[in-house]
């Protein structure tokens, strides 16, 4: 008789099953909040770095940026969603053998995503950035930086798979520091191999994706000791360990089909891109500068969403429906408060935030514009992807998905009609938060209607 036979035992008297929902919530939140914060500004340190290396790098690295974010909005957000879910709802069960046995399936899972997107940009980056324009100086810079940084794919991989294994058992600070000490590293790693601070030599473009890679790889190592050390709740263990497909499957069902999600997001910000340079220079840059304000603000709903996966996992497993449906209702319209309070301020004082980065009349013109018709629409965003990580703690992610496939049409659709048309600069924004609130709206109805 194999480990996976034991029968489950009482569900156990956990905070999470138990605790102040609203209170929780914060708690798990903020360590989550401050990591993702950091990164998320490390990323825009990585962009001031690349600029001393050259325009050409600069131009390079954007396009490989959403590349690096597909991948890690895949390997936390999606699939570490699907990992936190089935743990979390195993341990909400009471069945502490069934989470050890999940873990090791998600490490496996997590490796082989990790070798798939090494081959696949390794094999075929060339073509794909050939593919968004790029060209000369342009594509070799791109190319230093993403044949190194996927590479280390795998480092990558098992870092957001191990956090969000420990997510699962409802620990935040261990993967939320962690997260942090490898952003302060990524960042001076990258500054003195790409730059060549101090004896370094400058390695450019391939420095830069080099300091990325050595801070994950050993974000990976730290977690996978911390897992075998025993002080985490969950232990993992390899002694009698048989792969299983019906473990394989219950991470997949989340995650497989949460991946759809970040797909559909780089696939949106790629024709909005193209929509918005239609409409000339000054528009474009309006645009960059409002989504570079919503960059900073995913982490915020990130940091609420991976907290209520646990909570809301935690009680699918217990068969506390009530509570689910409370915590993911709860954690929705903070994070749509959060966002929305943001979005009015942007729309009324647009250059506080926009005269950070430029002075130009025009431009700030453009980005005011931007505000005034989509910063009211902020709110919708949160209350969608907040209900997306809920909706991973249930295991139910059809609706969340084609939610995201109705904003993505709306844009497509939209993008394209007003394009052939001309119509002025202020209708692509307005489209922009249009699409938001179909975004929002349908998710909420799509949550409200299923059956946990």
């Amino acid at each position: 008789m194999t480990e996976l036979s034991s029968a489950p035992a009482a569900p156990p008297s956990d905070p999470l099953l138990t605790a102040p929902i609203f209170g929780t919530l914060l708690r798990l939140s903020l360590p989550n909040a401050v990591a993702m914060v950091a990164a998320a500004l490390v990323a825009i340190a990585e962009t001031g770095y690349v600029g001393q290396i050259g325009i050409s790098a600069l131009a390079g690295l954007a396009l490989v940026f959403p590349m690096v974010m597909l991948q890690q909005m895949m390997s936390a957000g999606a699939m570490g969603g699907g990992v936190s879910s089935s743990i979390s709802r195993a341990l909400g069960a009471g069945n502490s053998v069934r989470a050890r046995q999940l873990a090791i399936h998600a490490l496996v899972i997590g490796a082989l995503a990790g070798v798939f997107f090494c081959v696949f940009f390794r094999l075929l980056g060339d073509s794909i950035y050939t593919l968004l324009g790029g060209s000369g100086d342009v594509l070799k810079e791109a190319l230093a930086y993403s044949d190194i940084a996927f590479t280390g794919a795998i480092g990558i991989w098992l870092t957001n798979t191990l956090a969000s294994i420990i997510r699962g058992c409802g620990e935040m600070k261990i993967p939320s520091v962690t997260l942090l000490v490898i952003a302060v590293a990524q960042f001076l790693l990258a500054g003195l191999f790409g730059l060549g601070w101090g004896p370094m030599p400058a390695l450019g473009m391939a420095g830069v994706a080099l300091g990325f890679v050595i801070a994950y790889s050993s974000g990976a190592i730290f977690l996978f000791l911390y897992l075998i050390s025993g002080r985490a709740r969950l232990t993992l263990t390899f002694r009698g360990i048989r792969l299983n497909g019906e473990m394989f499957r219950d991470i997949l069902k989340v995650g497989a089909v949460s991946c759809a999600s970040p797909l559909q997001t780089v696939l949106t910000v790629l024709i909005l891109t193209r929509v918005v340079s239609e409409f000339g220079v000054t528009a474009l840059a309006g645009y960059g500068i409002g989504a570079r304000l919503e960059f900073l603000l995913i982490p915020i709903v990130f940091a609420i969403g991976v907290a209520c996966v646990p909570m809301v996992g935690m009680a699918i497993g217990a068969r506390n429906l009530e509570r689910a449906r409370k915590i993911a209702w709860t954690g929705s319209f903070t994070a749509a408060a959060f966002l929305g309070v943001i979005g009015v301020i942007a729309s009324l004082f647009p250059n506080l935030w926009s005269g950070m980065f430029t002075a130009d009349p025009a431009v700030l013109h453009a980005s005011a514009l931007y505000f005034a018709w989509v910063g009211p629409f902020y709110g919708f965003f949160g209350l969608g992807l907040c209900l997306y990580f809920s909706s991973q703690g249930s295991g139910k992610m059809i609706g969340p998905v084609l939610a995201a496939t109705a904003r993505l049409v709306v844009v497509a659709i939209g993008g394209w009609i007003l394009t052939v048309y001309s119509a002025p600069d202020w209708t692509v924004f307005a489209l922009i938060g249009g699409a938001m609130a179909v975004y929002g709206i349908a998710t909420a109805l799509a949550v409200y209607r299923v059956r946990w």
